[in-house]
């Protein structure tokens, strides 16, 4: 065969935001559910940016009965006038071009969470339409864009309808945006009321005064959210179903010329860290360096607090950061200029200035809220708990050492227990966490033992959100797990060490299933967030149903499943109800829930950090009465298969 010549005229120009259409996954991570309201939070965050930068105080984000959605807010209005080079309106550049935007330098905008320029473009390149309304200068402004395929298959991305016109006057002042997502891009994904809603609460916490309505015109759902407490009023949220050790939260505020922080300090009786960090009202999942300078001087003020009110005596050795922060649950709340995140996610900072700053605010701040006397009962009762820590860190410190040994797997007699897979490829090795020995027998005879492992769970793991970090590790079923997965916990959790890049939970279809979910995903919510964080998460979906009869099998998976299952198999057929995995032969488990090729696997990811927090609290310590109300309120059994219709294949 002649080799291809390669020229220049092979060299593919995309032009105007077709690259983005081209390649969604750049820009907004994913063509799914997440990625669909990532065009919402480009446009809310522009709002936003207004708002916090003292243009205007309310934004409207209205549901439309079509899946299209509108935001308007009341700040300045997007720029009308023509761009001096481009020759257009500013509206049509923000909206048209890539890397286009007021926010690279701080003359408009002192901080902001837009700092690449591409949102409200992306969002018009992924949409259908998109019509936009500025409110500017007494004049009311629009102009509408489309995206469509001419006759010769070419794809026009976000293309003006005509240029920007003034349609009449206003008394009004700032921007109205209504978008449809492309159903050729996101399919037939509907925009989720509750997802919205924990975005906008967020939102209005980290903006004190702000007031975000939120309408759902097709279900006529209505949620208002303004609170002038902020962030103080954000972490009294966080904490109302948990046991305060006080009730006014530490608040303090410092500012260093381009740099804004806010921090604010609740204390509960549990034994683990909540820390939930913003920069620019973006969520730093992964933290960064401005939680890192937290901690440093947080450290350092309570220590030194501890010794000038004789709570640490001159030979007591001073106590780890790790001791103040049992039980802490703390909102950092920073603005700043000239972000740097790591990667295009903006889940961790990487700014090594915060740190500083954050650490010479947080000593200047807190020193001052603890020199004044009303504050020492809070003190006390921090340094207190943080020395029953200690006790506990010290109780803790040899079964920590077991999980850290390079033999840990022979420590914990994993032989026997364990069925290690052949492979040491990282990459592509994976560990199902099976509930039972039936269960986990038939998963070992049907696994592919060249990269999949098996750990069969022999009694129901410890509720890790009601006991200490010592009572947790004395668990033996904790205990193989962690040993299995190889990284160590808590603040010796090292993902790099990692034996398996995806941890599949296996468990029965029944509500013991169900709880023993929720106990290995609080578990890790806990003390492994990392691997959560990092996707490494997941939970099968076995079947619930065969239906069959001769030369015909099909597998159901839901209840609403099942009618059309027995329309297809017609007259004569067999049905079996699988109330547990261990009544599956290995063929079958194989074939429905562990082969790559055909099972349903959900990735667990955490969206809002902040919510699962709660979500954990509510389910999963004693209080039955929060339980009810938080299951009354989120729970939609008329809908019980909706999450199955965005689960991942994998």
């Amino acid at each position: 065969m002649a080799e291809k010549n390669y020229d220049a005229k092979d060299i593919v120009v995309l032009e105007g935001l077709d690259a983005v259409r081209l390649r969604p996954g750049m820009y907004i991570g994913t063509t799914g559910s997440k990625g669909m309201h990532h065009l919402l939070w480009e446009i809310v965050d522009n709002a936003i940016d207004e708002i916090s930068n003292g243009h205007g105080d309310t934004i409207t984000i209205t549901l439309n009965p079509d899946n299209s959605v509108t935001v308007e807010d009341n700040g300045r209005g997007i720029p009308v006038d023509m761009h001096p080079t481009l020759h257009k309106s500013g509206v049509e550049v923000v909206y048209t071009t890539l890397h286009a935007g007021g926010k690279f330098n701080t003359d408009n905008y002192k901080f902001s969470g837009g700092l690449h320029g591409v949102g409200a473009s992306v969002t018009n390149a992924l949409s259908k339409w998109c019509n936009v309304t500025v409110y500017k200068g007494g004049k009311e402004y629009y102009i509408g864009f489309h995206s469509y395929t001419d006759d010769e298959g070419k794809i026009h991305s976000g293309i003006p309808v005509e240029p920007l016109k003034m349609i009449g006057k206003t008394d009004k002042s700032g921007t109205k945006v209504t978008f449809l997502p492309d159903e050729e891009m996101f399919g037939n994904i509907k925009f989720n009321f509750e997802t919205i809603c924990n975005r906008a609460r967020e939102l209005a916490f980290l903006n004190k005064g702000l007031r975000i309505e939120l309408n759902d015109v097709a279900n006529e759902k209505q949620e208002i959210y303004h609170y002038e407490g902020g962030i103080s009023d954000f972490v009294n949220y966080l904490t109302e179903n948990k046991n305060r050790l006080f009730q006014k939260p530490i608040y303090f505020h410092g500012e260093d010329k381009n740099f804004d922080l806010e921090v604010a300090i609740i204390y509960c009786d549990g034994y683990t860290e909540n820390s939930f960090s913003f920069v620019n009202n973006i969520p730093t999942i992964e933290g960064g360096t401005h939680e890192t300078g937290f901690r440093s001087a947080f450290t350092k003020v309570m220590n030194e607090y501890a010794r000038n009110s004789g709570l640490l005596k001159d030979k007591e050795a001073n106590l780890l950061g790790e001791d103040f922060r049992e039980g802490i649950n703390v909102v950092l709340n920073v603005k700043m200029n000239n972000v740097q995140f790591e990667g295009q996610t903006k889940t961790k900072l990487g700014n090594p200035e915060a740190k500083t700053l954050v650490e010479s605010l947080t000593i200047k701040e807190l020193s001052k809220y603890f020199a004044d006397k009303k504050n020492s009962t809070t003190g006390d009762i921090i340094v207190n708990k943080a020395k029953g820590a200690a006790k506990v860190r010290e109780a803790a410190k040899k079964a920590k050492e077991l999980t850290r040994a390079k033999n840990s797997a022979e420590n914990f007699n994993l032989v026997g227990k364990l069925a290690a897979a052949t492979s040491r490829n990282r990459e592509n090795a994976e560990l199902f966490i099976v509930e039972g020995d039936s269960a986990g027998g038939s998963a070992k005879q049907g696994r592919d033992r060249r990269f999949q492992a098996i750990l069969p769970l022999r009694g129901k793991p410890l509720n890790a959100e009601k006991k200490r970090i010592d009572q947790v590790l004395a668990n033996e079923e904790i205990r193989t797990i962690i040993s299995a997965l190889n990284t160590g916990i808590g603040e010796d959790f090292d993902l790099s060490s990692l034996r398996y890049n995806k941890v599949i939970i296996l468990s029965d279809a029944d509500q013991d299933g169900a709880h023993i979910r929720a106990i290995l995903l609080t578990f890790f919510f806990r003390y492994m967030r990392e691997l959560v964080n990092d996707g490494h998460v997941y939970i099968g979906l076995p079947p619930l149903y065969k239906v069959y009869k001769k030369d015909y099998t099909e597998y159901v998976y839901s209840d609403n499943e099942l009618p059309e299952a027995i329309a297809r198999a017609g007259r004569g057929y067999n049905l079996q109800r699988y109330k547990g995995l261990g009544e599956m032969n290995p063929e079958q488990l194989w074939e429905t829930t562990m082969d790559p090729e055909r099972r349903n696997l959900i990735q667990v990811t955490i969206e809002d950090v902040a919510e699962a927090d709660r979500m954990i609290t509510a389910l999963m310590r004693d209080d039955i009465e929060a339980r009810k109300h938080y299951i009354n309120e989120h729970a939609n059994f008329d809908h019980e298969d909706e999450f199955l219709k965005n689960y991942k294949k994998i």
